[in-house]
């Protein structure tokens, strides 16, 4: 990876979890992306060790303070996280992504979640000029290629896009905006929810939208989305939602070991595994509110989420084919472009 900021992630891992670690249960289908069919699947657990060892620049699972201190820890580790970033415009080394633990009972519904407004959907599809203007910060963190093998491509020839999260997880949250801004470049989004993270895990109640239920159509790419679990306990568990497919299952086993959410694949040439950034920018904001910052370059909103989308861009272009042009041929694209082949 070209850059050297840390990347917040949420992990995965065995061991069943209680409402006294404060830790989540969840589980993931296929979403209703191009071929629309959910599956029920294995269940992953979430991991309640800090952060493991591996490459520096990657951060892997949270400290388990932040479970075993709930009231005090969420307190400190927000205050800590605000001073980083405040200090170097990047995500705090202390946090990164979320795991999936022990699944809980499976949902007849996505419970909590809206119909994503007419206005935030049609402000995901940012300007060029802006998108340009944003460039790649050094603030957000590069997807990671990943050698040998052709592109993933589906029946038609289309690269595929995979995207695996929960609606728990804050840093899936905060994700799930670069990649919708990112996406809506290459294709069109239908039957997006809007819903926000757990209201007890660390950035509570952040803001953003659900793959769950959607659907996506391209001439470019196929994308297929897992959203694992809700954001609602039943039990001491979050409820399950989608679990991945045995293709999507092979992926996460290859390039996604750690258990890592969010994950994100692109054609297995690059992948995503935790935020671009940090969801603190997206602190106290309504969806409405995100959106509107969207088309502003110089908005701490659009510094991160359009600057994480120019890099998804970027990586998924490498696997069109440079296509479509229009993307393709922007100085800022093949900018980053490069940053990607260093």
């Amino acid at each position: 990876m070209s850059k050297s900021n840390s990347r917040p992630r949420a992990t995965r891992s065995a061991a069943a979890t209680t409402n006294t670690s404060k830790s989540r249960n969840h589980t993931t289908q296929k979403s209703k992306s191009q071929n629309g069919q959910s599956r029920n699947g294995r269940t992953r657990d979430r991991d309640k060790g800090g952060p493991s060892s591996g490459s520096p620049d990657r951060l892997r699972s949270r400290h388990p303070v932040l479970f075993a201190l709930v009231p005090v820890g969420l307190v400190i580790a927000a205050i800590v996280t605000m001073v980083a970033i405040k200090a170097t415009g990047g995500p705090s080394p202390a946090q990164a992504a979320s795991h999936v633990s022990a699944t809980g009972s499976p949902a007849t519904n996505d419970p909590d979640t809206t119909t994503l407004s007419s206005q935030v959907v049609q402000e995901l599809s940012v300007p060029s000029t802006t998108l340009d203007d944003v460039g790649s910060p050094g603030s957000v963190t590069l997807p990671q290629s990943v050698s040998g093998g052709s592109v993933l491509r589906d029946a038609d020839g289309k690269p595929v896009i995979t995207y695996v999260g929960a609606e728990y997880c804050p840093f899936c949250a905060a994700e799930r905006w670069a990649l919708a801004v990112a996406l809506s470049r290459f294709g069109t989004f239908s039957n997006l929810s809007g819903t926000h993270s757990s209201s007890s895990d660390i950035y509570p109640n952040t803001q953003t939208l659900s793959f769950y239920g959607s659907t996506y159509s391209s001439p470019y790419v196929t994308f297929q989305s897992v959203e694992e679990a809700t954001n609602q306990e039943v039990g001491g568990a979050y409820q399950t939602l989608q679990s991945p497919t045995s293709a999507e299952s092979k992926l996460l086993a290859t390039y996604d070991t750690e258990g890592n959410i969010p994950f994100i694949d692109i054609g297995n040439k690059y992948v995503v595994s935790g935020a671009s950034f940090s969801p603190q920018v997206l602190a106290g904001l309504s969806r409405a509110q995100i959106a509107s910052q969207l088309d502003d370059p110089s908005s701490p909103v659009a510094q991160a989420v359009d600057g994480a989308a120019n890099d998804i861009t970027a990586a998924i272009v490498s696997v069109t084919g440079n296509q479509p042009s229009s993307v393709a041929n922007s100085s800022t694209i093949q900018a980053i472009l490069k940053k990607l082949a260093a």
